[in-house]
């Protein structure tokens, strides 16, 4: 059992990985100031692209929730995230960001029933400490709009990731997967188009490398461990592999730019680490609803054969 989990656990991991490495395909493979049409190329064609080969699409109230589910998960998320990471240094919006554990877990407690843990709560609060000390600077300036950008994403994902949990679909994973990314791409295009305009007319090879990249391993891989994650793990536990993403970037940055990395920086890394093992390595503890006392009505009925309906 605690292999298993053990390997569940690693799986989903990759996925914040995986999103730890947006920033360095961005920076250098994409055409600058598209941060909403790299949202939707990110989204829409992985998501389309799932749906044409599990072919299913959503029935009965899983047209609704895969809507609810996308424009959380993905379409509200990334455009609140590019705002915030417009109008914040990118330690801010990343700091800010780092709430959602918190928020998930609070969450949790009211809408799953799950117990919120002294345990938690600390391990919350090191990782938002851990990931101040990674990429947060002391000349950071803050602003009102964007750090509301940063929460409210931090918010969005939380909702959404404790109402994966909750609203389990019938529905093959990737089948899942593609009506999110497809609902979150969808409702992106529009935003896009306000705020950016047009596509550019002409892409490079590094281009389009990049928006494959981001397209099929950012988005339908990554996506489809991270859903897969929610279904077999506690939502809390979920959210603080999220924590990853910060420590995975400023680790590219330093291999891969040459970017410089401060012994405080390897504090700070440490700290999110630590915090991401005591989350994964406590028990859930789900609150065990009062037993009713059957009255005598209820005994009696108790004692009829049940029918298959």
């Amino acid at each position: 059992m605690l292999r298993n989990r053990l390997g569940i656990v690693l799986l989903t991991a990759l996925a914040p990985a995986i999103w730890g490495s947006t920033y360095l395909v961005t920076t250098e493979l994409l055409p600058p100031g598209r941060p909403l049409l790299a949202g939707v190329l990110r989204a829409l064609p992985a998501g389309l692209l799932l749906i044409a080969v599990t072919r299913r699409l959503p029935r009965g109230s899983w047209w609704w929730r895969s809507l609810v589910l996308g424009a959380l998960n993905i379409g509200a998320f990334f455009a609140l995230l590019f705002i915030a990471a417009y109008r914040l240094p990118g330690g801010v919006a990343a700091t800010v960001g780092a709430v959602q554990p918190l928020i998930a877990a609070g969450l949790s407690a009211g809408l799953l029933g799950d117990r919120l843990s002294l345990r938690t709560l600390l391990s919350g609060i090191a990782g938002i400490v851990g990931v101040s000390l990674l990429v947060l600077r002391a000349n950071a300036q803050l602003d009102a709009l964007g750090v509301a950008a940063a929460l409210g994403g931090a918010v969005v994902m939380a909702t959404g990731v404790v109402l994966s949990k909750r609203w389990t679909s019938p529905a093959p994973l990737l089948a899942t997967t593609g009506w999110q990314l497809t609902a979150g791409g969808l409702l992106l295009v529009p935003v896009a188009l306000i705020v950016e305009g047009a596509p550019p007319s002409h892409l490079t090879g590094d281009n389009l490398l990049g928006y494959g990249y981001l397209g099929l391993i950012g988005a339908a891989v990554a996506y489809a461990l991270w859903f897969r994650g929610i279904r077999a793990l506690p939502p809390t536990s979920v959210t603080f592999l999220g924590l990853l993403s910060p420590v995975v970037a400023t680790a590219l940055g330093w291999l891969v730019l040459g970017q410089d990395l401060s012994p405080v920086q390897g504090l700070g890394a440490v700290i999110v680490l630590g915090s991401l093992v005591a989350a994964q390595t406590q028990r859930p503890r789900p609150a065990t609803p009062p037993t009713p006392v059957p009255g005598p009505e209820a005994e009696a009925e108790a004692e009829q054969p049940a029918v298959r309906t």
